[in-house]
């Protein structure tokens, strides 16, 4: 299969890696001076798992470089999805599907609109992995993915990405119903997310002190509350739940708050935007997540500003 990933990152090189590593044809696309290791020293994963190094493969930031294949892995940070999406093109053939392993609810939506909810799957990962220098990953733990068709249906071409992620030894599970999935996976993002910035906390010790707990109990029911603004009901349980599976992670940072100590941009629309929105618009109040909303646009800006010199 040939295979090329869009934003090969933490998420994507790690997945990238593990095809490549099972004999498939994969193209990694990125930039800057990840680029530039990937291209000088080849791609190093690094896990528990076994340690991967990629050498024959091709490290491009140009799609046309790539030309047309069989399935794109999309994962590229939210805020840059839209122009991400415009970029596809020369990558673009008759049967190629793209699959979204991106935080947020609505990416693959925005990839559908463009390119046709046919050929569009969403996907849920689980996984701890991070960019620890220009063409290194670190992967600490997990590595699900859980993915699905927009409509809930099973296809033909869905079948064999779960055949093929199941050869390259990737977890994964095919959804009926994915967009709950990636309601659910919100439910733990928004909360721990926004507050392991705001806080400069670890999950741990979110989970340890009982302000925080509470604060991201009370942010779970608002994105519970948007949830079913979209047709989506999110069982009660679900709240006793996300904080049980929190006190497994131990002294992990979430995401959001590797990007910030790294000065990148930060993913609060995804995360805490969309449930301000669907909750302002169905004319509901919102004030946890709005207060997280604000405050990381703040901290965003000044990421920003300061990248921009």
């Amino acid at each position: 299969m040939r295979i090329a990933v869009m934003g090969a990152g933490a998420v994507g090189a790690y997945f990238g890696a593990k095809l490549s590593a099972s004999g498939h044809n994969v193209a990694f696309l990125a930039r800057g001076v990840h680029l530039d290791a990937l291209r000088r020293k080849s791609l190093r994963v690094d896990s528990p798992g076994g340690d991967l190094v990629i050498q024959n493969a091709l490290f491009t930031n140009d799609p046309g470089e790539v030309a047309a294949v069989d399935l794109i892995l999309f994962c590229v940070k939210s805020y840059d999805t839209d122009v991400a999406v415009g970029a596809l093109a020369p990558m673009i053939g008759n049967a190629t599907t793209i699959l979204s392993l991106q935080n947020g609810v609505d990416n693959a939506d925005k990839i559908a609109a463009r390119w046709g909810q046919r050929r569009t799957l969403a996907g849920v990962v689980y996984l701890g992995s991070q960019l620890v220098g220009p063409g290194t990953i670190k992967h600490s733990a997990g590595g699900r993915i859980v993915f699905g068709e927009m409509n809930g249906s099973v296809g033909d071409t869905t079948k064999s990405i779960e055949q093929a992620l199941t050869a390259a030894q990737i977890p994964c599970e095919i959804s009926k119903d994915i967009r709950k999935a990636q309601w659910r996976k919100l439910l733990w993002n928004a909360p721990f997310c926004a507050i392991s910035c705001l806080t400069r906390t670890t999950v741990k010790e979110i989970i340890e002190s009982d302000s925080l707990r509470k604060l991201a109990v009370d942010c779970m029911n608002e994105v519970m509350q948007a949830a079913r603004t979209q047709g989506v009901d999110l069982e009660p349980e679900l709240l006793d739940e996300t904080l049980t599976f929190s006190k497994t992670l131990g002294d992990f940072k979430p995401s959001m708050l590797q990007d910030l100590e790294a000065r990148k941009p930060l993913e609060y629309e995804a995360f805490n935007g969309v449930v301000v929105k669907l909750l302002r618009h169905a004319g509901k109040e919102v004030p946890v997540n709005q207060v997280f909303y604000g405050t990381l646009e703040y901290l965003d800006k000044k990421i920003r500003e300061e990248a921009a010199g």
